[in-house]
């Protein structure tokens, strides 16, 4: 009784392709597009780098504006006029570093542009079946 299993004789020969369950059937098929390739790209190394520039930058000038606020409170009046210049530096850092990361966000595809409509809801089936205005 070799090969039998439950009373259905195993036809399976030695060597063939065992059929997927989950490729089987009337409406088999991948349900993704295959991925693209990646590649290096060297805008977003740039972005990458022009971060970490303005995020140095920031943390530079932050540091520098603790150290001439500790001077101008010792009595040295010049020292706020660059505890000034620092601090609006240290905000125009982070501002530039924020918006340099939500450009590398867009361009990873983490974030769409907010100028594009957003899918329907409920996919492309529902989107088809739906009603439409006259």
């Amino acid at each position: 009784m070799s090969g039998e299993a439950g009373g259905q004789v195993d036809e399976q020969v030695a060597g063939a392709p065992t059929p997927d369950p989950a490729t089987a059937g009337k409406r088999a098929g991948s349900r993704r597009a295959a991925r693209p390739e990646r590649s290096f790209q060297p805008r977003l190394l740039g972005l990458a780098l022009a971060v970490t520039a303005a995020v140095v930058a920031w943390g530079y000038l932050v540091y520098a504006a603790i150290d001439f606020g500790t001077q101008a409170r010792g009595g040295e009046s010049a020292a706020w006029f660059f505890l000034a210049l620092a601090s609006v530096g240290a905000v125009a850092c982070l501002f530039v570093g924020l918006m340099l990361i939500a450009r590398l966000g867009r361009a990873l595809g983490l974030t769409r542009d907010p100028a594009t409509p957003a899918p329907p809801p409920g996919g492309r089936r529902r989107a088809a079946t739906a009603p439409r205005d006259r």
